[in-house]
């Protein structure tokens, strides 16, 4: 594959490919509006529902195969694996659902779970690592960019649930199925390894401004329209004008490329003033096997932006140096922070195992709430809990983008770091579980928010945080590996703990040994005992 010059249009378009493929790798997230459907139309009881949102949460976050694989074949291959485990695993599932087969055993029902959401892995490891390597200097606001879409898409397959396909699980579950597939092999050219940015590029900061501007803007749309359609019950017509426009605002992230072709910019350089820049093909062919033979990252790329994870690095690193010239030391020296680490170097060091333990209390107690969602709105009297899910959507999108954009500030001017906000979250989360538990009126949809926001953080803090410490080179792998804290929390949170008191406080309710039933727990008394594990 040839390397495209710096600069060009291809990594932009590549970004907002990219857009559209985070939305797509968001499929996990629709567990919440099929989930009834498995309970009421198979029979399962609450415990046998939260295995399979355990199921869910697994496949989505074991991406150790992805990120090996992004080391070694190019995205399109890895696109594609992402494409056939979707169809396969949701196309099961939709054969379960709309009864076309009237039987399947329950661990097939939870493997095909499993296979379905990893795709979410496949088709976000792709995207992720190809344009972190594409902007490097740029880490934090392109992973809040891309982890925020993937946040929203939640709230776009509700609005697509909702007026496409008529609120029918069956039907979700056949989009599932043939839908995301298919856009991954129509977007899957443009997701492409490019040259990172050689110079400074002054209208890069307006384009990512406009990224985020425009994801707002999708996510407000989407939230507000999904609000007043509960509120006042649009016509087809209406709800078939509103998905036209969502696709639109989905598509504003592609006005960059094109704004780069009608009116291409110009990068001032010492001794190369006002020299336009050419289209990508020109200058693959003025610059020859050069430009191709250029490293796709440089070393100080990986370096950049650290601030005080180096500090008093300099002193030790000399006297490495006069060592290893006097003879003294003829071992090959460890990688610092910031450098390129392999997994084996990097699984020993305390940073590593620490952010992973911080990653599995917040994102896997917030996955448990989340895969809970309907049942909480339920007990808590809210019916129509596609709000409920719009409304954590938006907000987790929110903390996605504002996470990325903010820590990308602050380790530039000042130099926090970036775990610093991963910390306030991790106290508000604190908070937000004390309202959920508390079941005082009026405080359900302030927790749900509040809980986005927080869940929203903890994925674009961590992304770059584990580039900054442990290189570019094996992202993909280590990325994968922090996110099986997602699944291994809503295992031991959800699957261990919620699903076994939901099911014994019903059957309290009740006043029946009705554990193995579907029945369904209502009230403050029940919510108060069902959160607080989570």
């Amino acid at each position: 594959m040839a390397c495209l010059k710096a600069g060009t249009r291809p990594p932009w378009l590549g970004l907002g490919a990219a857009v559209w493929m985070q939305i797509a790798s968001g499929n996990a997230y629709n567990f919440p509006l099929y989930s009834h459907s498995l309970k009421s139309v198979l029979g399962f009881n609450q415990h046998q529902l939260t295995m399979l949102g355990v199921a869910n949460d697994i496949g989505e976050n074991v991406g150790l195969l992805p990120g090996f694989a992004s080391n070694k074949f190019p995205p399109w291959i890895v696109l594609s694996i992402g494409a056939f485990a979707c169809f396969l695993g949701y196309g099961v599932l939709w054969l379960a659902v709309s009864r076309t087969v009237l039987y399947m055993p329950y661990w097939l029902l939870w493997l095909a779970l499993c296979v379905a959401t990893n795709s979410s892995a496949w088709l976000s490891t792709a995207v992720l690592v190809t344009n972190m390597r594409n902007f490097p200097v740029n880490r934090g606001t392109v992973a809040g960019i891309l982890k925020g879409y993937a946040g929203l898409s939640a709230a776009v397959f509700t609005e697509i649930y909702s007026t496409v396909l008529r609120k029918s699980s069956s039907n979700l579950l056949m989009f599932l199925s043939f839908g995301v597939p298919v856009l991954c092999f129509v977007m899957m050219y443009f997701v492409r390894a490019c040259t990172p940015t050689s110079g400074e590029d002054p209208a890069e900061h307006g384009h990512f401004l406009f990224i985020q501007v425009a994801s707002v803007v999708l996510g407000l749309y989407v939230l507000t329209t999904t609000i007043l359609d509960h509120m006042l019950q649009f016509s087809a017509e209406i709800s078939y004008a509103i998905l036209i426009v969502m696709v639109v605002l989905l598509m504003a992230p592609l006005a960059i490329p094109v704004k780069m072709t009608i009116c291409p910019t110009r990068i001032n350089k010492p001794g190369m003033p006002n020299q336009p820049i050419a289209p990508s093909d020109e200058m693959l062919q003025e610059e020859g096997n050069a430009d191709k033979r250029e490293p796709l990252l440089k070393s100080s790329d990986s370096t950049t932006y650290l601030g005080s994870f180096r500090e008093g690095d300099d002193a030790s690193e000399m006297a490495m140096l006069l060592a290893v010239g006097e003879g003294a030391v003829k071992k090959k020296r460890r990688p610092k922070r910031g450098e390129d680490f392999k997994f084996g170097e990097a699984v020993i060091k305390a940073d590593f195992w620490l952010l992973f333990l911080v990653y599995f209390a917040g994102v896997g107690s917030g996955a448990t709430v989340l895969n809970n969602l309907a049942q909480i709105g339920i007990a808590q009297g809210v019916e129509n809990t596609t709000i409920l899910l719009s409304l954590f959507s938006f907000c987790n999108f929110i903390g996605r983008l504002g996470g990325g954009a903010v820590s990308e500030h602050f380790v530039r001017s000042k130099t926090v770091p970036r775990t610093l906000w991963m910390t306030c979250a991790q106290i508000v989360m604190g908070i937000t579980y004390l309202l959920f538990a508390s079941a005082i009126d009026g405080t359900l949809y302030a927790a749900t928010a509040l809980l986005g926001i927080c869940y929203g953080v903890q994925f674009s803090i961590m992304i770059p945080t584990v580039s900054e410490l442990f290189g570019l080179k094996h992202f993909g792998i280590f990325y994968n590996f922090m996110s099986l804290g997602n699944p291994l929390g809503a295992f031991l949170f959800s699957g261990l703990l919620a699903g076994y008191i939901y099911d014994t406080e019903a059957a309290k309710q009740y006043g029946l040994n009705l554990i193995g039933s579907s029945v369904s727990c209502i009230g403050p008394n029940y919510f108060e005992v069902r959160v607080c594990p989570s």
